[in-house]
């Protein structure tokens, strides 16, 4: 692969399909270099005992305003705007209305005072009420949005996203990772399975060394994860060192995906919640019957998918089965098996699940977003400015890189 372009995209998931959207019809040469067998990066569909599985995000975040709605609405692709069954307990299985009422109240005023008396450490676990019974249920909740703890967590930045999410979470049946990995222009140049190795500049371009040959180009849009830029698997510029360190304090949280499959007559309702255990922070989340899908989705945050990454998907099967069963009754799990679930965290080439910045480094995004030297530019999730951790972000994200790469190779 020894060819002279004008735009590579290194990285297929939704920042790198997102700018290929925005340079489509620029008459540009663009080519899309993706490390994976698939596109999509982080957004996965995942087909499996005729069901369409998402293994990677699944909703479609502050819907209102996400790109992705509208590309959908573009495509004939319905998207189901009904409500999500997060929040509630589904017969209030060992967690009564009070309860719950109690636990919700304490999360919301745990993320009134990171707003309004910000602690001075920068540290999320600093704003809890020293003593209080649902301590717990806001780790384990904040576990699932972060895929960390709250002690590694920027208060700023959990702020910031906060004040920039709406409540409205829509779905599409077919699948979110499909959507994304089918929205790549038609005749987009692409290469999968095609890691980038180096990057260098030279000749007032961008080289680019892979296994399957060298390409050159007048200017390179970066997309791969902040783990793989912070692990040096691709080799870059000495000057590239900031954007490197930027990285390193935005790391990719912990979360992971388990699926069951229901069987027979069991006692699973219909696009149906519960959470194994508000009082365990390392708990695990339960969707059921997704779509009215013959199958409970399981969602695993921070610790608790770092259990399940070092111990393996049997491990993950087992709690949540027993999490279960403990709502539900034994019986119940007589209807459960195994699906399929991810591993994320164990996929070198993406590292985890969404960055979340450390304390004291909010900042670090707005770095992790500039222009290097007018021919490497940035993209991806953690660039986002308030949307970092969504499919919208990246998206909107690799199209803010590209309109920059635009204005580079044609002023004015």
């Amino acid at each position: 692969m020894s060819t002279d372009v004008d735009i590579v995209i290194v990285g297929g998931g939704a920042a790198g399909i997102g700018a290929a959207r925005r340079l489509a019809g620029s008459g540009l040469r663009v080519h899309l270099l993706e490390a994976g067998p698939r596109l999509g990066g982080r957004a996965w569909t995942h087909e499996i005992a005729g069901l369409e599985l998402d293994l990677g995000c699944g909703w479609l975040h502050s819907a209102e305003r996400n790109s992705w709605v509208a590309v959908a609405d573009g495509a004939g692709i319905a998207v189901d705007r009904s409500r999500a069954a997060w929040g509630a307990q589904y017969h209030d299985l060992k967690f009564t209305p009070d309860e719950q009422a109690a636990a919700w109240q304490s999360f919301d005023a745990w993320a009134k005072r990171l707003a309004a008396h910000p602690p001075a450490t920068d540290r999320a676990a600093d704003a809890l009420e020293p003593g209080n019974e649902w301590n717990a249920h806001i780790r384990a909740i904040v576990s699932f949005m972060s895929g960390a703890t709250l002690e590694q967590l920027s208060a700023a930045d959990y702020v910031t996203y906060d004040d920039a999410s709406s409540e409205n979470n829509w779905r599409i049946r077919g699948g979110y990772g499909a959507l994304i990995a089918r929205s790549l222009p038609p005749g987009t140049p692409l290469s999968l399975a095609t890691a980038v190795t180096s990057l260098a500049l030279e000749n007032g371009g961008v080289k680019l060394a892979t296994a399957a040959g060298v390409i050159r180009a007048r200017a390179v849009i970066l997309t791969v994860s902040t783990s793989v830029l912070a692990s040096e698997s691709i080799r870059l510029p000495a000057g590239f060192e900031p954007w490197r360190e930027a990285a390193r304090q935005l790391p990719l949280g912990l979360n992971e995906k388990l699926f069951l499959e229901i069987t027979g007559d069991a006692p699973f309702e219909n696009e149906t919640h519960v959470t194994g255990n508000p009082r365990d922070p390392l708990t695990a989340s339960y969707y059921i019957r997704p779509f009215g899908f013959p199958a409970i989705e399981c969602f695993f945050g921070g610790e608790r998918a770092r259990v399940l990454c070092e111990q393996g998907l049997g491990s993950g099967f087992d709690f949540a089965i027993g999490q279960l069963g403990q709502l539900f009754g034994a019986g119940a799990t007589r209807h459960l098996r195994p699906l399929t679930g991810s591993h994320w965290t164990r996929m070198t080439r993406i590292g985890g699940a969404y960055s979340y910045a450390l304390p004291g480094h909010v900042g670090a995004r707005k770095q992790l977003a500039q222009p290097y030297e007018g021919r490497v530019f940035v993209a991806g999730e953690a660039t986002s400015g308030g949307d970092f951790s969504t499919a919208h972000g990246a998206h909107d994200s690799g199209v803010r890189a590209a309109t920059e790469v635009l204005a580079a190779l044609r002023p004015g």
